[in-house]
């Protein structure tokens, strides 16, 4: 089991986005450690892991972009911001959702309720008044904010090295 690690978990839009790509580019080139629940040949071994990550992992990104309806991410949103409040105040969660749907999601019913459901969701988090839960409103700052986010713990990691030691 993964322990408040600090690894950057990247969820949020799945389905044929490439949103990950600029994240992972970035992050590898900073020596940044991250994990992509987006995988080629998923199976049911994934599904441990992806919990594992999103239960423990220290920063946690929800982008819910406008390439899919994203039900089951806004649904993973009320899960993980629960756990931020329940279970640990020193993990971080960065979450953007769009507010619009590309013209190519064309289900008249699963568009409705997905834009009902962004509305719904992104409305209760502006209510949350929580320093660990950041909105923010595009990729770039949501980039930004998940490096800014990894530097500052990663200090405070080292501080807590050197008065232990």
């Amino acid at each position: 089991m993964i322990m408040n690690n600090l690894t950057i978990g990247l969820f949020g839009t799945c389905d044929k986005s490439h949103w990950r790509d600029k994240f992972i580019v970035t992050y590898k080139s900073q020596d940044v450690p991250y994990y992509n629940p987006q995988v080629k040949d998923w199976n049911l071994q994934c599904a441990q892991i992806e919990a594992e990550h999103l239960a423990n992992d220290r920063i946690i990104l929800f982008p819910i972009t406008h390439e899919s309806y994203g039900l089951g991410s806004l649904s993973e949103i009320g899960f993980s911001v629960l756990n931020a409040i329940k279970l640990n105040d020193r993990r971080y969660f960065v979450i953007l959702i769009d507010d619009y749907l590309d013209d190519s999601l064309q289900d008249s019913d699963l568009r409705k309720e997905s834009l009902k459901n962004r509305s719904l969701v992104k409305n209760h988090l502006l209510q949350l008044d929580m320093s660990n839960i950041y909105l923010v409103n595009s990729l770039d700052d949501m980039l930004q904010v998940s490096l800014i986010l990894y530097q500052s713990e990663n200090l405070k990691l080292a501080i807590e090295s050197y008065l232990i030691n």
